[in-house]
């Protein structure tokens, strides 16, 4: 099938289901619950090769961690798709309304985008995740997922797509491409005829493609070089515990840290505590010279692209500052506007970060690994956008939908 054939069709699917009812968009949706964990060993074993052919082809395992299944990886997803149909469906929603002095009622109301692109990489999770999305938001989605994982994005949309049917929803909602081209990609991305947006979730090189080729609307999402900044009243062992938890849980992903700032005043206590957890996944540390003096010789020397790096691997960049200023201003510098914390037990340095931070998602005392669409009881998410038209930070079913005017009348005329 053409791309051409498949955009016809989401379009087609996309103004079928804008008209399902809640609760047919819910019987679909747990019927996909059911069927990925009854077919958990077929997406398995289409992981399986998807995963073979990434080791034979050089992939680093932090990546391939990213495209691996399990049966409990696949119990969560299917937990993920089970809590998207538990939410309040958007679709219909008033957000205002009001009656104009010539009689005139004017309401704005949430209903679907219509079809959605999603360009992604090495994520099966994706499929399922924005599917799940996509269906109770009332859209069709047109997924191209990265070669690496083919096989496991077919295998689980052939699923999805059969519970789809079998609850009497069009099935052609829910497409992937078979062809992982880049010349499929760049047409897809030109596709304005039957796509009205694009989302595209992976590393900086991919969306940066997207950003700049693009003809079809784009949400720009996803890169991640996200800071942990421990202030000088900050409490050392809650410090070292978050950035432990945001770099080494899972460095893959692009909620994880990227760059630890430290402020000078309390580098020499904090520092080798925060080394000595980081030792125990052999988090290799690149530092300036002040971190090099306190650390010692397995710091190796920071360089000007380490702070602008996402490293998704088990890689961190570490940098004293002076005062909380200079934190906000490297964070608004090399940042990605994704996620970033400040570890303090000073109010006013909180809230100064808070305010001037530039970012989707500015936590106080808390990892950033919580930036995520689960994490903030979205069920799932589409992405997160670290841009500031028309969503941002992570994308769930209320940033899925767009405004309709409704204006109801009885003979007015301008």
């Amino acid at each position: 099938m053409t791309l051409e054939e498949m955009g016809a069709r989401a379009l087609s699917a996309s103004r079928l289901l804008a008209s399902a009812g809640t609760s047919a968009k819910n019987a679909a949706l747990l019927g996909i619950t059911k069927a990925l964990v009854e077919s958990a060993k077929s997406i398995l074993a289409a992981n399986a090769l998807d995963i073979d052919a990434a080791r034979a082809a050089g992939i680093n395992e932090s990546l391939i961690d990213r495209l691996a299944l399990s049966k409990e990886r696949i119990q969560g997803i299917a937990d993920g798709v089970a809590k998207v149909a538990a939410l309040d469906d958007p679709v219909g929603m008033t957000d205002s309304g009001w009656q104009r002095p010539n009689g005139i009622k004017i309401q704005k109301v949430r209903v679907p985008i219509g079809v959605i692109g999603i360009i992604f990489e090495a994520r099966p999770n994706v499929t399922a995740d924005a599917a799940a999305l996509c269906l109770k938001s009332g859209n069709a989605c047109l997924l191209r997922g990265g070669k690496e994982a083919l096989r496991s994005n077919l295998e689980i949309a052939r699923v999805m797509r059969g519970a789809i049917k079998a609850a009497g929803l069009p099935e052609d909602c829910v497409q992937v491409l078979d062809d992982t081209s880049h010349e499929t990609a760049a047409k897809m991305m030109k596709l304005g005829k039957y796509i009205d947006v694009l989302i595209p979730r992976g590393g900086k090189g991919l969306i940066r493609s997207v950003v700049e080729n693009a003809t079809v609307p784009v949400i720009e999402t996803g890169a991640g070089n996200c800071h942990i900044y421990v202030d000088e009243t900050a409490d050392i062992d809650m410090a070292a515990n978050i950035i432990f938890n945001a770099k080494a849980s899972r460095p893959s992903v692009c909620n994880a840290a990227e760059t630890l700032l430290v402020h000078k005043n309390i580098a020499k206590a904090f520092l080798p505590k925060a080394k000595e957890l980081l030792d125990t996944k052999n988090v290799q540390l690149r530092g300036d010279e002040t971190v090099k003096n306190i650390l010692g010789d397995s710091v190796v020397p920071a360089t000007e692209e380490d702070w602008s790096t996402e490293f998704l691997d088990y890689i961190l960049a570490v940098k004293t500052v002076e005062r909380v200023d200079e934190a906000i201003d490297h964070i608004n510098k090399y940042g990605t506007r994704h996620s970033e914390t400040i570890v303090t037990q000073s109010y006013a340095n909180a809230q100064k970060f808070l305010q001037l931070v530039d970012a989707a998602a500015v936590y106080v005392n808390a990892s950033t690994r919580f930036t995520d669409g689960n994490e903030f009881g979205f069920g799932a998410e589409i992405g997160i956008s670290t841009q500031k038209l028309h969503a941002r930070g992570p994308m769930g079913l209320m940033e899925l939908t767009t405004q309709k005017y409704q204006i109801l009348g009885s003979g007015q005329i301008r």
